[in-house]
């Protein structure tokens, strides 16, 4: 499977890259999809809601009525959870939702989201570039030349470099992610998928190694 290589004027540069069919053009296994991202968003979470059970509600333990006579179920105390201002019953308490993947799955719902980018004709390569300071409207200009400026697009560079991220910082729809940092929910969450030369071999080596 070859591609096109683009420079950041958006112009064909004639050259071809080749893609790995082990990667990028498998069979997408939809449920692998679904178990990975189930578990970055999972992962994400900060588990830190809370709410007062009856025993950490401050209050007094009186009885506020009678024992008898009243006409109804004997009251409890002002803490009772049926009681307004009393404890919560089952309420949240902090917890920690990370849980384990194999990491055959994590691989293989990584390269269905790529195979399914490069199905949808929303995989993008451009020769390696660097960008002389940090200027958004720089970073716009290349985005619109490869078309990718309508919608969410995620850049995938080799290595962190600072002029490119602070160009894109300050973009709502616009990501920049090193191959290291690269995970199917992110490949998923861009419409567009940007990769610079560099970047789709060390991404090819990281699922070979």
């Amino acid at each position: 499977m070859e591609l096109s290589i683009y420079n950041i004027e958006g112009k064909d540069t004639g050259k071809k890259i080749s893609l790995d069919e082990s990667i990028f053009g498998i069979e997408p296994n939809d449920h692998a999809i679904y178990l990975d991202v189930k578990q970055y968003m999972a992962n994400n979470r900060q588990g830190t809601h809370k709410s007062k059970q009856r025993s950490e509600i401050a209050g007094s333990t009186r009885k506020l009525g009678r024992q008898k006579g009243g006409g109804g179920a004997r009251p409890g105390d002002i803490k009772s959870p049926v009681r307004v201002g009393g404890g919560r019953i089952f309420g949240p308490v902090p917890r920690d939702y990370n849980f384990k993947l194999n990491k055959k799955v994590k691989q293989l719902a990584r390269k269905s989201a790529l195979s399914y980018k490069v199905k949808e004709n929303a995989l993008v390569v451009v020769e390696d570039f660097n960008l002389d300071a940090p200027k958004t409207k720089n970073y716009v200009a290349m985005l619109k030349n490869l078309k990718c400026d309508d919608k969410k697009s995620l850049l995938v560079l080799p290595e962190a470099n600072k002029n490119v991220y602070l160009s894109a910082r300050n973009l709502a729809k616009a990501s920049v992610m090193v191959t290291a940092d690269v995970n199917t929910y992110s490949i998923l969450d861009a419409k567009y998928m940007v990769l610079t030369e560099k970047a789709v071999a060390d991404l090819t080596a990281s699922f070979n190694a």
